[in-house]
C-alpha cells in the first residue's frame, strides 16, 4: 500500500492511498463468497460458488464494488495508524481507480480528506506542580445554605402591595405584532428577578399591582415568530410574598434530625466544606488542563467547530442565521475551549499508555442512562446500534487519562502546602468516578448526555411516525 499525505489545513489532509493487488485480492474472494452465498447457480451449492464463475454471472464490477465498500474502511484505519494521523470526523472517500477485471493489473487508488487531531508535545508530567485555591467556606456561604433550606419551607402568602423583586406574581401575557394577537398566555406564575421569561418582563412588573397591567417591547424567544420582536401586554392577577421560618430551635427540629439551631448550623458548615473541597478539585482540574496547554499553539478543526457552534446555538434555542454577533462569539469561544480540551486529554491519554475495558464503558454508560432514567440495557443497545460506541470508549479514555495524569503531578496551595485529592482522583487502579460525581458537567457526561438526547429525541419521533 502507498499512502501519500497532503496538508490542506493545519487540521485537514488529504491521504492518496493506492493498493497494491494482494492487498485487495482477501477483499474480493471474501466478496464473491458472500455473493455466492446469496445466488442461486445451477451445480453449485449455495457458498461454495467458486470465485471466477461469481465473477462470470454477477459480473467482477459488483464483486468489487462489494469488496471496496468493505475493504476500503478497513485500509483507510491502517493508513491513518501508519501515517499516525488522528481523525477527528469521519473521512469524505473518493474512489480514483478500480480493477475492471479479476487480470486487469489497474491498482484500488482512492482519496480520503478529513479533519485530524494537530500535532503538539505535552509537557513532562515529571516534577510538575500546580496551584490551586484553598477550599474556603465563609460565614455568607452557611447562610445563603441556610436561607436555601428556609425557602424550602416557605410559604407564599397574598400581599395587597406592589410588585417587587423576589415576589411571585400571576400574569397573563399576549405578544403583539402589528397589532395582531401571535401568541397568549393565562395564569402564569412568574418570580420578579428571575429573568427566566422575556427580557423587559421583570422591569415592566416592578411596581404593578393585582389588577394593573402594562406594555413593553420584547424580542420573542419561542414559537413561530422567535426571534422577532413584538409588543408584549402583561397583566398582573395577584401578588404574592414567600414568607421564611424563622430560624430557630423550633426550625431545626423541622426541617432537619437536629434538635438544636446551632447543630443544624455545624452540620451545614460541614456540608459546606465538602462542597468547597469538590470546588478545588474542579478548580485543580481546570488548572491541569490549563498548565498542559501552556505555550501550545493548537488549532481546531474548522468543520468540527462550525457544526459544534451551530449545535450549541440551537440547544440555547438560537437560530444559528439568526444569533447575533456577540451570541455567535461566545458560541465560538466555549466550542474553541471544549475541542483543545478534547484533544488535549486525547494526546494525554496517549501518553499515559490508558487503557480502556469493556467493564468502563459499561459502568459509564449504565451511569448516563439511570442520570436521565433510562433502562441501561436498553441505552447500551442503541449506543451500538447508533454506532457512538466508539465516541463513549474515547470519552472513558480522556476521563481516565485526566485522573492518571493528575495523580502523577503534584498540586499546592497559595501557602505552599501540598493538597491531597485522592478521594476524588481515587488510587492508580480505580476508575476515578468520584471525580466526575463532584463535577456533572466533565466532558465524558456531557458528551454521553448529548447521546442520550439524540436517541431520546429518535424515539419520539418514532412513536410519533408510528401514531400517524
Amino acid at each position: 500500500m502507498k499512502i501519500s499525505v497532503r496538508n490542506l489545513e493545519p487540521t485537514k489532509v488529504r491521504l492518496t492511498i493506492t493498493v497494491d493487488s494482494e492487498e485487495l485480492d482477501p477483499y474480493l474472494d471474501q466478496a464473491r463468497k458472500e455473493i455466492g452465498k446469496q445466488v442461486t447457480i445451477p451445480g453449485f451449492r449455495k457458498g461454495h460458488v467458486p470465485g471466477p464463475i461469481v465473477d462470470q454471472r454477477v459480473g467482477f464490477a459488483s464483486v468489487a464494488g462489494e469488496a471496496i465498500n468493505a475493504g476500503v474502511p478497513e485500509i483507510y484505519s491502517k493508513a491513518l495508524a501508519e501515517k499516525k494521523l488522528h481523525a477527528m470526523d469521519q473521512p469524505q472517500i473518493d474512489v480514483k481507480d478500480v480493477p475492471q477485471s479479476a487480470k486487469d493489473e489497474t491498482k484500488l487508488k482512492f482519496t480520503a480528506e478529513v479533519e485530524i487531531r494537530p500535532k503538539f508535545d505535552l509537557p513532562d508530567l515529571d516534577g510538575m506542580e500546580i496551584e490551586v485555591p484553598k477550599p474556603e467556606v465563609s460565614d455568607e456561604d452557611v447562610d445563603k445554605r441556610l436561607d436555601n433550606l428556609r425557602q424550602r419551607f416557605g410559604t407564599l402568602v397574598s400581599v395587597d402591595r406592589p410588585a417587587k423583586k423576589g415576589d411571585f406574581a400571576s400574569i397573563d401575557l399576549d405578544a403583539l405584532i402589528d397589532g395582531e394577537s401571535v401568541d397568549s398566555q393565562q395564569g402564569i406564575s412568574y418570580e420578579l428577578g428571575s429573568n427566566t421569561m422575556l427580557d423587559g418582563l421583570d422591569e415592566a412588573l416592578d411596581g404593578l399591582s393585582a389588577g394593573e397591567e402594562t406594555t413593553f417591547e420584547g424580542t420573542l424567544e419561542a414559537g413561530d415568530h422567535q426571534g422577532e420582536k413584538a409588543q408584549i401586554k402583561v397583566k398582573v392577577n395577584s401578588v404574592k410574598a414567600e414568607e421564611l421560618p424563622e430560624l430557630d430551635d423550633e426550625f431545626a427540629q423541622e426541617a432537619s434530625e437536629f434538635d438544636t439551631l446551632e447543630e443544624l448550623k455545624a452540620d451545614v458548615r460541614k456540608q459546606c466544606e465538602i462542597d468547597a473541597e469538590g470546588r478545588q478539585a474542579t478548580d485543580a482540574r481546570d488548572a491541569f488542563i490549563a498548565k498542559l496547554q501552556d505555550g501550545l499553539e493548537i488549532p481546531v478543526p474548522k468543520g468540527i467547530k462550525a457544526n459544534m457552534v451551530a449545535d450549541q446555538l440551537k440547544n440555547t434555542g438560537k437560530d444559528s442565521e439568526k444569533a447575533t454577533k456577540d451570541e455567535k462569539a461566545e458560541a465560538e469561544k466555549n466550542v474553541e475551549k471544549e475541542l483543545r480540551d478534547q484533544m488535549t486529554l486525547d494526546a494525554l491519554a496517549e501518553k499515559m499508555e490508558v487503557s480502556v475495558s469493556q467493564v468502563d464503558v459499561t459502568n459509564f454508560l449504565a451511569s448516563i442512562a439511570q442520570q436521565y432514567g433510562m433502562d441501561p440495557s436498553a441505552f447500551i443497545n442503541s449506543i451500538v446500534q447508533n454506532g457512538q460506541l466508539g465516541s463513549a470508549v474515547q470519552e472513558v479514555g480522556r476521563s481516565k487519562g485526566m485522573l492518571a495524569g493528575m495523580r502523577a503531578v503534584t498540586f499546592k496551595d497559595p501557602e505552599g502546602n501540598e493538597v491531597d485529592l485522592t478521594r476524588f482522583l481515587g488510587g492508580d487502579e480505580e476508575d476515578g468516578q468520584s471525580m466526575e460525581d463532584q463535577d456533572e458537567s466533565v466532558q465524558a457526561a456531557s458528551a454521553a448526555a448529548a447521546v442520550a438526547d439524540e436517541l431520546s429525541d429518535s424515539d419520539s419521533a418514532e412513536e410519533a411516525e408510528n401514531k400517524d
